[in-house]
């Protein structure tokens, strides 16, 4: 860590501190699901968008889809489709490639798709792919741009697919770079919807939590009740 973020970061820090030794609570306006350019992201009512993640611009949520505490999917220059079921785990990153790449190498658009059934784990990063439905990508997997990931495939935590590179259907990838590892059982393969469906329920869990337009202002109020100073972090 460079001295200018060891300084920044001690100054933030002591600021805080100072903020919570006075009496001051600080709260957060932040926008899980924002507008780019005219573009809203869409929503089902069954869609659980956590309060911390960032969902941008033109974005497709379907049924029963989750964004979890810190991921981010950002489709400020290319669609992006999340597909029923599926999730995108905490502090895991969906993009697209820049607005001024308008085609892939491969000829196809650079949008981002993600399919039904799609576990996309904690920390991945997914730039104008397509994953098919009934995937497991594990933590920390990479997936470049033009990569294709085929329908009942697992990628084992921290696999790293190439862009341009095609995952058979019904295979376990695994490696920098992915290497194949072993086909598919029938068990295996069932594990893959189950285990989406599993977190969809845990999803409807924490968004009977939270009010569809937020709750920051509960705290806010809770605050003023008390009589305790806030300040917008």
């Amino acid at each position: 860590m460079s001295t200018k973020a060891i300084i920044g970061r001690a100054l933030r820090e002591t600021g805080a501190a100072l903020k919570q030794a006075g009496g001051v609570e600080i709260f957060t306006r932040h926008r899980p699901v924002m507008m780019f350019m005219g573009t809203k992201p869409f929503t089902t009512n069954d869609t659980f968008i956590a309060p911390s993640a960032s969902v941008i611009g033109n974005v497709t949520n379907w049924d029963e889809s989750s964004v979890w505490y810190g991921a981010v999917v950002r489709a400020d220059s290319h669609p992006i489709t999340i597909g029923f079921a599926s999730s995108i785990q905490d502090r895991a990153v969906v993009s697209t490639l820049s607005p001024k790449i308008q085609a892939l190498k491969s000829g196809f658009p650079p949008s981002c798709h993600v399919g039904h059934y799609v576990t996309v784990g904690a920390g991945s990063v997914l730039t104008s792919c397509r994953i098919e439905d009934l995937v497991i990508i594990g933590e920390k997997c990479v997936v470049g741009e033009g990569a294709v990931v085929e329908s009942q495939v697992v990628l084992e935590p921290g696999t790293v697919v190439p862009a341009y590179t095609r995952i058979p259907s019904g295979q376990q990838w695994a490696g920098n770079p992915a290497q194949f590892v072993k086909n598919l059982d029938g068990e295996e393969k069932a594990h893959i919807q189950s285990h989406a469906e599993k977190i969809a329920l845990q999803a409807a869990e924490h968004n009977l939590e939270f009010l569809p337009y937020g709750n920051t202002y509960l705290h806010l109020e809770e605050l003023e009740q008390k009589g305790i100073p806030a300040t917008q972090g």
